[in-house]
C-alpha cells in the first residue's frame, strides 16, 4: 500500500498540483465537507452519516472532486486534500 500511495503522490508532483496552486477548483459547500471527510480517512458512508445524506450523494461528490481536482482515486484526492487549506466550517 505504500508503493501505491508514494506512485499515486509522484504522478500528482507534475500534474494537479500546479494547476491547483495557480487557480484553486471551485468547491460547492458540500464538496468541501466531503473532501474533509477524506482527508480525515473516513469512509464514504461516515462522510454520510456525519452530512446526514446518502452514501450514493457522498459517491457523486467524490466523482466530481476527482474531475475537479484532476486526479483519478480516493489517494489522490486525499492527497491534493493536504496541499489546499481546509478552514473549519
Amino acid at each position: 500500500m505504500e508503493a501505491t500511495v508514494r506512485d499515486d503522490y509522484r504522478s500528482l508532483r507534475g500534474n494537479a498540483a500546479p494547476a491547483l496552486a495557480t487557480r484553486p477548483p471551485q468547491l460547492t459547500p458540500t464538496q468541501i465537507k466531503v473532501l474533509r471527510g477524506v482527508h480525515s480517512g473516513l469512509l464514504n458512508k461516515q462522510i454520510a452519516y456525519d452530512l446526514g445524506i446518502a452514501e450514493a450523494t457522498v459517491k457523486a461528490h467524490m466523482t466530481a472532486l476527482m474531475r475537479k481536482l484532476n486526479v483519478r482515486n480516493r489517494t489522490q484526492v486525499a492527497i491534493v486534500a493536504q496541499t489546499l487549506v481546509l478552514h473549519p466550517a
